[in-house]
């Protein structure tokens, strides 16, 4: 069940990736978090208000973590991706992305202590090998000649933040509905993305509430910030988050199927040969892992 979740959520966070590079020129990067959030905030609240009243004291004693989860998973890591497609492709976006399971093996490692086996290795780097090979269209030597501007920072930035937020999952406070703490870490995400969004309005940049934008954020409330935030946060607390880690390189994979269906771009062989690499490196690093996983 947990792979499952893993698998829905890096196709909904693919979906995401898509249509805010799409979009980038029409949804300013900050109104388009700010928005996100709060109609996924609204749609939570539906179903989540009992479960937040019931464990209000538990939210209350563990304000703490719900704050830095919520600065960290919330207003950092989206607001910073949304940034960057301003600034660059998003090629390099993907790319750099599908360093994630590494940055988490790394702050594991940094933080926790939390050692990988050398299967584990082996399958990140094959995996990895896998969206590289889809990025570079097949010819490996391209990857050299690929500019990695401000846009390509802040991707990274937002990998170390997502990372964070990942292993911090560890500390997940016995007993609290998965409900009240994804409304927690929203409504702590929102406050700390107002203040951003109100300097981009400030400085004159502005949505147009048009078909193509309300459809776009409706799409990134409900199934890249509920749904995904839900199948993610359950995933990583049964399995890890060095393991649950891996499946962010089937963003990559999911990128190009979407770009085939909406965009009509075939799929070459090279796309094959990459999508065996993420399977066979997710493979590795998940199946009968050893216990320090």
């Amino acid at each position: 069940m947990p792979y499952l979740l893993l698998i829905l959520t890096t196709l909904f966070w693919s979906g995401n990736f898509v249509l805010s590079r799409g979009m980038h020129t029409d949804i300013p990067p900050l109104a388009l978090s700010f928005w996100r959030w709060v109609l996924a905030l609204a749609i939570l609240l539906v179903f989540s208000w009992r479960s937040v009243f019931r464990d209000r004291q538990a939210l209350l004693l563990n304000r703490r973590f719900i704050t830095v989860q919520g600065l960290l998973g919330v207003t950092s890591f989206n607001s910073l991706i949304y940034l960057a497609v301003q600034t660059t492709t998003a090629v390099n976006v993907v790319l750099i992305n599908s360093c994630v399971p590494i940055l988490i093996a790394l702050c594991s490692l940094a933080i926790y202590r939390e050692r990988l086996s050398v299967r584990q290795w082996i399958g990140i780097l094959t995996s990895l090998s896998g969206v590289a090979l889809i990025m570079a269209g097949g010819d490996s030597g391209s990857l050299l000649d690929m500019e990695f501007n401000k846009g390509g920072l802040l991707v990274l930035l937002a990998g170390v933040s997502w990372a964070l937020y990942s292993i911090n999952l560890r500390n997940y406070p016995s007993g609290l509905h998965p409900f009240a703490f994804q409304t927690g870490i929203m409504v702590v995400g929102v406050i700390g993305i107002l203040p951003m969004y109100l300097v981009e309005l400030l400085l004159g940049y502005r949505m147009e509430f048009t078909a193509p934008a309300i459809a776009t954020i409706g799409y990134v409330a409900v199934f890249p910030s509920v749904l995904a935030f839900i199948f993610w946060n359950r995933a990583v607390r049964d399995i890890g988050a060095n393991r649950a880690g891996i499946f962010i390189h089937l963003m990559p994979v999911f990128s190009s199927i979407l770009a085939v269906v909406f965009l009509n771009e075939t799929i070459e062989v090279y796309h094959l040969q990459g999508i065996s690499l993420v399977f066979l490196g997710i493979f590795l690093a998940t199946f009968r892992a050893g216990a320090n996983t």
